[in-house]
């Protein structure tokens, strides 16, 4: 994979005569392909997410997936006759990832051309070459985490959380207070390193300098007195949705410098964007530190920059992109109600 090329986080599939052969609405009794239901065993324990746009009777073609056991690994399929760019741009949507990191793999070239011409950074793939996805640099992660082998079972259990916000018939707040939301704040460890190195890489929205950190790195940086590695995780009744955010602080004397700070664009809707932030500026002023932040801007990350702005963090510097930003440290975010903090220093 090469520097600019970004790890792929979705494998949007076509059906017919792409993940089985023949075709559905004409009646032909349709087959896996060989070496496919293997194949999606092993990205989804890779932690890639797999989904569907096809052309297809729903209730027909999800019957079918349902018989061939492959129906639970797809997330939010689209089987309709809209077309395929539509159909993937409804799944980035429900995801909430980056359009630049999904795959789509189609039998028909102008399937394939249609959904290159309106999303020109989604790589398109012959079906005819589909036992080579497993080789792909994009879908081949040097080290699967956790987190990661656990990617569909958090996405479906959000999904279960959605399905009961819409049934609930109360204030959002009492809603999420009904959640049993427990985050929690500890200094990282060695078995958070691989999942830190995985979330700099695939963190882009709320990452405040799109820097990516090894595991190497991290874990020199941890080990060292002068900087401080932070790592939270989020969870509640219907599970834990994993390590969601770190942030990294050099401390220079009197000086704190918030070196990264990023957080899972899938707890944005809970409220909990701001939680480590506010732990962060509260621990600086109770040690009588001054609290600064780099923050590099991106394409994709001016909800980070918000997010500063909002925490009352006022820009001191810039050069370019890159700028950093104090806190006067003279106003102090409460944390949410509805969550319940608990922080292991």
């Amino acid at each position: 994979m090469t520097p600019d090329m970004k790890a792929a986080k979705c494998v949007v599939w076509d059906l017919d005569d792409t993940l089985w052969h023949g075709t559905l609405s004409a009646g032909d009794d349709v087959t896996l392909k060989p070496g496919v239901a293997e194949l999606i065993r092993t990205l989804d324990s890779r932690g890639i997410l797999l989904s569907v746009a096809s052309k297809n009777n729903h209730d027909d073609a999800f019957r079918k997936l349902t018989e061939l056991g492959l129906a639970e690994y797809f997330l939010y399929p689209q089987i309709n006759w809209n077309s395929k760019s539509s159909s993937i741009a409804e799944i980035q949507r429900k995801l909430n990832i980056g359009i630049d990191t999904f795959l789509f793999i189609d039998d028909q070239p102008f399937e394939r051309d249609e959904v290159s011409f309106a999303h020109p950074e989604v790589e398109t793939v012959d079906a005819e070459d589909y036992l080579a996805l497993a080789d792909l640099p994009r879908l081949s992660p040097e080290v699967v985490t956790e987190d990661a082998r656990r990617r569909r079972h958090m996405y479906l259990e959000d999904e279960r959380r959605s399905e009961s916000e819409l049934a609930y018939q109360g204030p959002r707040e009492e809603f999420l207070t009904s959640l049993g939301l427990v985050f929690g704040i500890s200094r990282a460890g060695g078995d958070d390193l691989l999942r830190l190195e995985e979330l700099t890489k695939r963190t882009s929205q709320l990452n405040s300098t799109g820097i990516h950190y090894s595991y190497e790195q991290l874990t020199e940086l941890m080990d060292r007195p002068d900087h401080d590695l932070w790592v939270c995780e989020l969870i509640d009744r219907y599970g834990s949705y994993g390590k969601i955010g770190m942030a990294l602080v050099e401390k220079r004397d009197d000086r704190w410098t918030i070196k990264l700070l990023l957080m899972s664009c899938r707890t944005v809707s809970k409220g909990v964007g701001t939680v480590l932030l506010s732990f962060l500026v509260q621990r600086a002023a109770e040690e009588n530190r001054r609290l600064f932040a780099d923050f590099r801007r991106t394409s994709r990350n001016r909800q980070m920059l918000l997010t500063y702005q909002l925490a009352n963090f006022h820009v001191v510097s810039h050069e370019g992109d890159d700028y950093v930003y104090e806190n006067d440290l003279t106003v102090r975010q409460d944390y949410p109600e509805y969550i319940k903090v608990e922080v292991d220093a």
